[in-house]
């Protein structure tokens, strides 16, 4: 028995390592696997409140208007959406025993940016719901009807109510590296899973890193978005010595860059990004303008009742006629007047709204990269900065990086939204075209042909308007043999407010006209559509380049290239025009001045029958008013004293003298018009 024990002894020894590891193993095994199911339990919590506070409590507040709603819970449908992919993804690796470890490491590496997409809007939106919570505290009466809604779908959620609920997202990101990095303390150092569940631990601490750098960067944001509308007094009561050294820093930093001292930081994608966006900018204020016009020609078209004229013509198609002008006027336009204003009008405004923000923080943000580009040279030159200095260099990468990260999302929404104003805009067009078709019906019947077949009616009309084309050439081959050609540019519909404004201010020898698009490559520089009116402020830069002016647009100022402007000449009476001058000036008053042509009239026996070439605004009792294109019979072809400069006419039963230079022979081709076969 001895000799039994003798041998039995070692072998116990040997064996019990392995029974320990085995224990060991077992051991971490377990642990483990609690780690895996408080992960997965957890997160089938997590989802459950979450659908309560969407589906519960949200749709039960309806006492609150939908903006607060739209504020408390954010983008809390988006984070249901993605968690819930998430945890059906995560219980599906119960049926994968051996690789589930790997397995959920991989979940989170896959999942990482979709996570930090949803939760960094919710969390930067937090804080202002949380305003918002605070804000009912003062209103004891909602804060009990909302306090009864919580309890009655989340009764856990105690006295704290809605803070308790809307904190809750934020608490399980934060919480995310926590419970991987329980999972892989207790996963063998050996084990394949490991090095899968470092990466994704660390992955999800880099998401809340991300997630509070974007917090970061929108409160700065928020700071320079709010359009403050201040009075003078108010904005001299801001101003302090700290404000004024600012900058005058700044102003020395710019002036230094200009001057080629000191060199500008390059920043050739955020320049991209801001360049597309004034271009967008540009394009919605022009849009703007000419809505804004066409609104205008709108309201004076329903001011012209020609249906309630006196035309002595008894009976036919003149009755037809007026009821249909007056079923017009009365139905058809003003609907479409205020479905154009209610679809695109509105939006418009709403968009130019919205343009704001941005514009601020661009602008802001060359404030803050002077500061940033003179604390780095001093930085190089003393080795160390100070608390505020830190601060303001991290402002400035705050808003550098929010604008990159965003504006490109910006423009595309602005042009979608652009886009889809246009696209109503048409289509309301086109609505009207068929709703006048449907009810001018009656009156095609009396028109001459209305029997034909639609492909000859429109071969007869695409002859007719052949042949008027034809004759409008040649009127105007004609014409450019007298006339020399104009070198000013049409303005842009909706820009005769701007220009009244430019002339009021400046007077008309400092208006000059684009004669084509600029592109502003500078910080400095402007851009600016061809045909835009502008006031010259000098005529040189700061470094005295005469090839580059400072002008004025009437709402910004910078540099433009001086061979892309040319004076633009006011015609007689605009001045006087321009001080009485309505928000909706009719565009004629804003015509170019045109160079005086050679007088092509001076030699003309009376009673010839010439053509007013521009317009002309009588300036005594002695002269007569013209507009452009308009028939003028000569009587004298020169004045009392035998002067060929002004010609005596006769223009609507009225006489007096007008420029001879100002009229032109009409030519004589074949009869104007077209006619229908009988």
């Amino acid at each position: 028995m001895a000799d039994h024990g003798a041998d039995d002894e070692p072998h116990s020894k040997t064996e019990s390592p392995d029974g320990d590891s085995r224990v060991s193993e077992d051991k971490w095994s377990l642990h483990q696997r609690l780690a895996i199911r408080e992960l997965i339990n957890s997160e089938v919590s997590y989802l459950h409140m979450l659908q309560l506070c969407a589906l519960g409590i949200r749709s039960r507040l309806q006492q609150l208007p939908q903006g607060d709603l739209d504020v408390l819970f954010s983008n809390i449908d988006d984070v249901i959406k993605v968690n819930s992919k998430f945890l059906q993804d995560l219980q599906e690796t119960d049926s994968k025993e051996e690789e589930q470890v790997e397995l959920i490491g991989n979940l989170f590496l896959e999942s990482q940016e979709e996570l930090e997409q949803v939760y960094k809007v919710y969390c930067a939106n937090y804080d202002q719901a949380l305003q918002l919570v605070e804000s009912y505290r003062k209103e004891p009466e909602l804060q009990r009807e909302i306090r009864n809604v919580i309890e009655a779908v989340v009764p856990q959620a105690g006295s704290s109510g809605l803070s308790f609920l809307l904190v809750t997202p934020l608490q399980r990101i934060t919480k995310y590296p926590l419970l991987l990095q329980k999972i892989l303390e207790n996963t063998l150092p050996d084990a394949s899973a490991y090095p899968v569940l470092q990466r994704a631990a660390s992955a999800l601490q880099d998401v809340n890193t991300n997630i509070n750098e974007y917090k970061r960067c929108k409160e700065v944001a928020s700071k320079y978005t709010k359009v403050e509308q201040l009075t003078l007094r108010e904005r001299l009561a801001r101003i302090n010595t700290h404000t004024l050294s600012k900058k005058t820093t700044r102003l020395g930093q710019l002036l230094k860059q200009e001057a080629g001292l000191v060199p500008r930081t390059e920043d050739k994608e955020f320049d991209d990004l801001e360049e597309r966006f004034h271009w967008v900018s540009l394009c919605v204020t022009e849009l703007k303008n000419n809505v804004a016009a066409y609104l205008d020609n709108l309201e004076a078209l329903l001011g012209f009742r020609p249906q309630e004229c006196d035309l002595d013509i008894p009976g036919g198609p003149v009755v037809q006629y007026c009821d249909l002008a007056r079923d017009l006027q009365l139905h058809a336009f003003p609907e479409f007047k205020q479905r154009l204003e209610s679809l695109v009008w509105q939006p418009l405004c709403s968009l130019a709204k919205a343009l704001a923000g941005p514009q601020n923080l661009i602008k802001k943000r060359l404030d803050k990269l002077l500061d940033f580009e003179r604390l780095e040279e001093k930085l190089l030159e003393v080795g160390s900065e100070t608390y505020e200095e830190k601060e303001a260099r991290h402002t400035y990468q705050a808003l550098n990086s929010l604008l990159v990260a965003e504006l490109p999302q910006f423009n595309q929404l602005a042009m979608q939204w652009l886009g889809q104003i246009l696209r109503t805009f048409v289509a309301l067009q086109r609505d009207l075209a068929k709703q006048v078709l449907q009810k001018a019906e009656g009156s095609l019947a009396q028109l001459p042909h209305h029997q034909l077949a639609e492909p000859a009616f429109r071969k007869l009309v695409e002859d007719a308007l052949g042949q008027a084309g034809h004759q409008l050439r040649s009127f105007q081959e004609d014409f450019e043999k007298v006339l020399p050609p104009p070198t000013m540019q049409p303005l842009p519909p909706g820009a005769e407010r701007q220009v009244q404004a430019l002339l009021s201010r400046y007077g008309p020898g400092k208006l000059y006209q684009v004669t084509g698009n600029i592109s502003g490559a500078g910080t400095l520089d402007l851009t600016l559509l061809r045909g835009q009116i502008v006031a010259l402020l000098q005529n040189k830069d700061t470094k005295g380049n005469s090839n580059r002016w400072l002008v004025d647009t009437g709402g910004h100022r910078g540099y433009v290239p001086a061979g892309k402007l040319e004076l633009y000449h006011v015609i007689p009476g605009e001045e006087k025009l321009g001080g009485q001058a309505g928000p909706r000036e009719d565009s004629r008053h804003l015509t170019p001045e045109p160079a005086p042509a050679p007088g092509p009239v001076s030699s003309v026996p009376a009673g010839t029958q010439v053509v007013a070439v521009y317009p002309f605004v009588a300036r005594s009792s002695h002269e007569v008013s013209l507009q452009a294109g308009q028939p003028v019979t000569v009587l004298e072809a020169q004045d009392k004293k035998g002067n060929p400069e002004w010609s005596l006419v006769e223009v609507n039963g009225q006489r007096g003298y007008a420029p001879s230079s100002f009229l032109a022979r009409a030519p004589s081709p074949a009869p104007w018009g077209w006619s229908l076969p009988s």
